[in-house]
């Protein structure tokens, strides 16, 4: 479990690395996938404008729902979202954003939606936790913060902006989330 101090210095730390390798030759995109991978992407970009208003950067939201490898075993219809990419990604230094990397699933579907929205010259993977566990050959360009969790534990995290408090929790599977 991380408190809302640790959040934040995770998120410094993950903040620092990006501006790192933050190129000031190319286009620069931050992409996060939806739920809070938008909201950390948000949160990234507004810091990145603020301390180099000289780059363009520009801010996309993507929904992977449909290019889920277990779409078809999920109940019920699923829940789509608009993906929110209005710029060109052609030749540009994309910034991909997700709360938690686990088995690499989500990862691997976000790609496949990017690519039907032009070509990067490159992409780099952010994420807030980076908790282990990869069933694909998927790793994390920049991290917070790396947890580990025993399997059939669920990592949570939340945004104020999301769920009014600020934290990482961890959950069994089938135990009721962190309120």
């Amino acid at each position: 479990k991380l408190t809302a101090e640790q959040v934040q210095v995770a998120l410094d730390r993950l903040y620092r690395a990006i501006e790192k390798q933050l190129p000031s030759d190319c286009r620069v995109a931050v992409i996060g996938i939806r739920t809070r991978g938008e909201t950390l992407a948000d949160r990234l970009v507004k810091r990145l404008r603020r301390v180099h208003p000289q780059l363009d950067i520009a801010h996309g939201v993507l929904d992977i729902t449909f290019y889920r490898d277990d779409l078809s075993r999920l109940r019920g219809a699923p829940l789509v979202r608009a993906t929110e990419i209005d710029f060109d990604i052609d030749d540009t230094w994309v910034l991909l954003v997700d709360d938690v990397l686990a088995t690499g699933r989500s990862v691997r579907a976000a790609l496949g939606a990017l690519h039907d929205f032009g070509r990067p010259k490159v992409i780099r993977l952010a994420v807030l936790i980076d908790r282990g566990g990869r069933e694909l050959p998927i790793a994390a360009d920049f991290v917070g913060q790396k947890l580990s969790a025993a399997p059939g534990t669920r990592i949570q995290v939340k945004f104020r902006e999301n769920d009014g408090q600020e934290g990482v929790f961890l959950n069994k599977k089938n135990e009721t989330p962190a309120r």
